[in-house]
């Protein structure tokens, strides 16, 4: 049988979970990358009679269809549920209410300048967009470290260096390339001056000898490390090739760093994520109403009425651009047409969750990790070490960043956990990571989006992964369709699912059909 791109992605998905196959997805191609000159996007100047939109959600693509749409001259009212802005663009500070349904209430106890990410927690240096935004409205950005040698990877019972799996695993691969060549088994394959060729570059690319055996030269660390005068290094011996593939959920962690989005550099603004989402209300304040849900959307004519807020106050427009989710969107009252109603049905979200501690920073005086992702096969799939204000004397320590990047059923498995049982679980696989200094982990909150209010998960999940590739088929082209003067913006509208960028995207694509609609109406 043959193997198509979509079944191989479905039998990582099987293995790997959600998050294997998406980033499998992305290191085949086929998350569109953010086209070239996006950053630029600007609607034209409205002439004549301004047009009236109002905006649901302030959210990422909310916020950012408000300051387009009020720089081209258009009168913008923005619809927020919340009491905050920035939807799943969520930064939680000392002081701040966690709600999450049938949950009692948290409320974090973060020290000054101290924050947690409840949301995103990185930016490609490949999204464009987003930081056109962040460059353009003045917020600092400073590296954010996805990948770091000396975390530790806990996998089947055992904790390993990063160091050590990655370059054994590079070695062992690379011994079994060696062999191959020289038993002949690729002559007629390759050319021979190809053969030579890489047989020749094995030896500095991964420690091969002549023999074609892997030897460590040190990359995969030492048991004695060089020191002054006559101490010598004594390099690690290998591990076995079946300790460094000790289970399929350790495939994500080898594949993470190659993946398109997941490629150095990272950034994250100075100080939250929050802090661009913030950067643009600034610009659209006056626009914005918090503590308005949206109870009903309905056509007037060729025209908009939103209903919303605790009174079922009514907001008239001449266009609406919707930005909440489909799972949220099914459940409002609508004039929606049969087909988008039907095409609102069965959209997914990932319930994924995070969770935080404040410590000291143990994981930098006594371990050396300065940033970078530790990687489980427990329940809370992966710790998060903080890339910001390295030396203080304390920090946040995202303990569980849990979305099936190791094992697909567990985010639902793990999103139906007591706050207390979360806590437990990644007390727990950091006490595995740093022997005896669990106890140093303080004022641990848990949030799960699945229970948020007003977003009941963290972004949708299209076939092939969360963010999804390839054709999705009449349901998502139908969610792309205006319903009138409604037109439909968000992360789940987009190839670049589950990130900022996507939600940017989408509404600038939303924009531009109202800028269509607005012309025509004035011909």
């Amino acid at each position: 049988m043959t193997l198509t791109r979509r079944t191989l992605l479905e039998r990582i998905g099987m293995i790997g979970g959600v998050g294997a196959a998406y980033m499998a997805m992305e290191t085949m191609g086929l998350a569109a990358p953010t086209p070239p000159g996006a950053e630029d996007f600007r609607l034209a100047d409205i002439a004549g009679n301004r047009r009236s939109i109002v905006i649901l959600g302030a959210g990422i693509a909310g916020l950012v269809s408000a300051y387009e749409l009020r720089r081209a001259g258009y009168d913008v009212t923005v619809l927020e549920a919340r009491d905050r802005i920035g939807g799943r663009a969520w930064t939680v500070r000392g002081g701040d209410r966690i709600v999450q349904a049938g949950r009692p209430d948290q409320v974090a106890g973060f020290g000054d300048g101290l924050y947690f990410n409840a949301g995103p927690a990185r930016i490609p240096s490949t999204h464009r967009v987003i930081l056109g935004y962040a460059q353009r409205l003045g917020v600092r950005l400073e590296p954010f470290v996805n990948v770091n040698r000396s975390a530790g990877w806990d996998f089947g019972g055992k904790v390993q260096p990063e160091r050590r799996m990655v370059e054994d695993m590079r070695g062992h691969l690379a011994e079994l390339l060696a062999k191959a060549i020289d038993r002949k088994a690729l002559d007629g394959v390759v050319s021979a001056d190809e053969i030579a060729a890489i047989r020749g570059f094995l030896g500095p690319y991964a420690g091969i000898d002549a023999k074609g055996n892997y030897v460590p030269g040190g990359s995969s660390g030492y048991s004695v490390h060089g020191g002054g005068y006559n101490q010598e290094p004594v390099p690690l011996p290998a591990l076995r090739l079946k300790d460094v593939a000790p289970s399929p959920a350790v495939t994500l962690p080898y594949l993470f760093e190659h993946i398109w989005d997941m490629q150095a550099t990272m950034l994250q603004p100075v100080g939250g994520m929050d802090r661009i989402a913030h950067a643009i209300y600034d610009q659209v304040k006056p626009s914005v109403r918090l503590g308005s849900p949206v109870t009903a959307i309905r056509r007037s004519g060729n025209r908009v009425r939103i209903e919303h807020g605790p009174g079922r106050q009514a907001t008239d427009g001449d266009y609406c651009v919707c930005t909440l989710g489909a799972n949220l969107l099914e459940k409002i009252p609508n004039d929606f047409s049969p087909a988008k109603k039907a095409a609102l049905k069965g959209v997914n979200y990932l319930p994924s969750v995070k969770v935080a501690f404040e410590a000291p920073r143990f994981w930098e005086r006594d371990d050396h990790i300065y940033g970078g992702l530790a990687w489980t096969d427990r329940a809370n799939e992966n710790v998060i070490y903080p890339a910001d204000r390295f030396g203080d004397d304390r920090g946040v320590l995202v303990a569980a960043y849990v979305a099936g990047w190791t094992n697909r059923d567990n985010p639902q498995k793990f999103a139906a956990f007591s706050n207390e049982e979360r806590l437990r679980v990644c007390r727990d696989s950091v006490e595995a990571l740093h022997p005896g200094r669990s106890r140093l982990l303080e004022k641990g909150v848990s949030v799960g989006w699945g229970l948020v209010p007003y977003s009941e998960g963290v972004g949708a999940i299209w076939p092939g992964g969360p963010g999804g590739g390839g054709a999705r088929g009449p349901q998502y082209a139908e969610l792309l369709r205006p319903e009138g003067p409604i037109v439909f913006a968000g992360e789940h509208l987009s190839y670049q699912g589950l990130w900022q960028e996507g939600a940017a995207m989408s509404a600038h694509e939303a924009l531009k059909l109202v800028a269509a609609m607005a012309k025509a109406a004035q011909a």
